[in-house]
């Protein structure tokens, strides 16, 4: 899994979507609007009666069982892995026809050498040989931008959120197949498992008023989580927080700089969650007084950065926090840092890695709060972030061979399709024990998350080797997802006019320089006053007739 020492939303973005992968098997936006009109320009988004007609049906998938139910939007739970003679069959008969598909995707990791068993095995059960294209994740913009901008195109390339900036949503509109041919509506139903795929996943897929992504789910639920070393906590009767307040105090208890023990690292994405402030774009929007008002134009986003620079100001964060270098996660599992924030997906991660010297080890993330005690305020986050695109000048053949890809790795936990997806072949590259599934050498160099990225099932947590940490995970989701309100343009793929689609790119650095002490709160309302004079308040009306034409949201 890839490490980012101090990384900018666009890596810790990428970063964690492939941690959520190696460890669920499964999964962890961008001037006149075209809204509902049917026009299929790449500006604005498509919404009401057309989505409707574009969208795929759905038709939720029964072959399985999780041991822990969705709730409140949650995932998925799995705590045991059963032998291979009982897993489920998603897909009876292979759909390939011994077609070729060349698949250009992001991988943090060296890729295997072509002809490896797994990639060989995966071919010969899906019916379909795939070449890979795969490209070094950390600088997948770069070749991305340079592959788009190319008259030559693989068959399919994967495209991540955070790499919708510039022109490049312009390109998915002009370069890309419609699929909606193959899946709207009922015909989905030849493809089963894609057919499960929850249809926010789906909204988010379609790009210039056309069907054109196959996508790899996300929950509502924020995926940002603020940890504690729950073990180290037990042993001196700490409770987590509840308040702002609460946890500085804490923090303060626990910071021995003499000891080279720090309460926390940087808390800043869990301080928006803290303190309610609102996502990135398109759901950066809250409607006060009928006049849209933009996340950083807010008080909550002041006090947010106000509360994070007062952390590092009373040398409650680690140094390296503040330095921007190390890696803050592994001073937390060696009990140098006691709380941070990251993916979800790290609960598990840095368990696996740690409980095999360290039995004892346990970490858990505390329920969010409001920063003055009480519900907190959460706001959903966009149900797909990953897309596969299929080029327009791929026949009828090469589409229904990808359609066979997608379907196969779509399919849920438990069935022998995920499994070999997921670990491989067993005796080659994983072995089934007691309900516990165990990577060999081989598969842990040759079973990288690639087919993943094609199209992937509802979100899932399988950990049936730490099945306390599937659950913890799975309680944790279903409890915040009580809180999760959905924001104006939940769900909309939203194409900004490029003049203004890197508008807000200034602040992330900014806020970085804030709570380090580096710059000042005021210097953030006088961005804020330049973001409106080039180009924000004249957003904030695109926005509008946006919200005016649509209602706010997708469907």
């Amino acid at each position: 899994m890839p490490v980012s020492k101090d990384p900018s939303r666009r890596a810790f973005l990428g970063s964690t979507a492939v941690a959520a992968l190696a460890v669920t098997g499964g999964a962890p936006l961008l001037g006149a609007c075209s809204g509902s009109s049917g026009d299929d320009r790449a500006e604005g988004a498509t919404t009401g009666k057309k989505l409707q007609g574009i969208l795929p049906a759905f038709v939720a998938s029964d072959v399985v069982k999780p041991d822990l139910p969705s709730k409140n939007g949650s995932g998925l739970g799995f705590t045991t892995a059963p032998p291979a003679s009982r897993l489920a069959v998603s897909v009876p008969a292979k759909l390939g026809k011994g077609g070729t598909v060349t698949i250009m995707a992001p991988l943090w990791g060296t890729s295997p050498k072509a002809g490896n068993p797994y990639w060989t095995a995966m071919d010969e059960a899906i019916g379909v040989k795939v070449n890979w294209q795969n490209q070094d994740g950390n600088t997948y913009g770069q070749k991305l931008g340079a592959v788009l901008a190319s008259s030559s195109l693989p068959d399919v390339v994967v495209i991540p959120a955070w790499e919708l900036g510039g022109k490049i949503p312009s390109a998915i509109s002009n370069k890309f197949a419609d699929l909606g041919p193959y899946l709207s509506g009922d015909k989905v139903k030849q493809y089963p498992n894609l057919a499960a795929i929850p249809t926010g996943a789906w909204q988010r897929a379609v790009f210039g008023g056309k069907l054109r992504g196959l996508p790899m789910p996300a929950s509502d639920i924020p995926n940002i989580a603020p940890f504690y070393r729950s073990d180290l906590f037990k042993a001196k009767g700490y409770q987590p927080p509840t308040t702002a307040q609460e946890f500085f105090d804490l923090a303060k208890e626990i910071t021995s700089a003499k000891n080279r023990v720090w309460g926390c690292g940087d808390m800043t994405w869990a301080a928006y969650r803290i303190f309610g402030v609102l996502d990135e774009k398109p759901t950066c929007w809250r409607l006060v007084d009928d006049k849209l008002v933009h996340r950083v134009e807010t008080d909550e986003y002041l006090e947010a950065l106000e509360w994070s620079r007062s952390l590092y100001s009373a040398g409650l964060v680690h140094p390296d926090a503040r330095a921007e270098s190390g890696d803050i996660g592994n001073l937390f599992t060696s009990g140098r840092v006691w709380m941070y924030n990251a993916d979800i997906s790290d609960w598990y991660g840095k368990t696996v890695v740690q409980r095999g010297d360290t039995p004892g080890f346990s970490m858990a993330a505390m329920d969010y709060f409001h920063h003055d005690g009480g519900k907190p305020r959460l706001y959903a986050g966009s149900p797909s972030n990953i897309w596969a695109f299929v080029n327009k000048n791929a026949g009828e053949e090469t589409v229904r061979e990808v359609l066979a890809i997608a379907n196969f790795t779509a399919a849920p936990y438990g069935t022998k399709e995920q499994r070999l997806k997921a670990y491989g072949v067993e005796g080659i590259h994983h072995t089934v024990e007691d309900g516990t599934i165990t990577k060999t050498e081989t598969g842990n160099n040759e079973v990288f998350a690639t087919y993943e990225y094609v199209a992937s099932p509802q979100q899932f947590f399988a950990y049936p080797n730490h099945p306390d940490v599937a659950e913890g995970i799975v309680r944790w989701q279903q409890r915040m997802g009580a809180f999760v309100t959905r924001p104006l343009f939940y769900g909309m793929q939203v194409q900004e006019p490029n003049r203004w689609a890197e508008l807000s790119s200034q602040f992330e650095d900014l806020e970085k320089d804030v709570v380090r002490g580096r710059k000042k709160v005021g210097d953030v309302q006088q961005a804020v006053s330049d973001w409106r004079s080039r180009g924000g308040d004249r957003l904030r009306d695109w926005y509008r007739k946006l919200l005016d034409e649509t209602g706010g949201q997708a469907s």
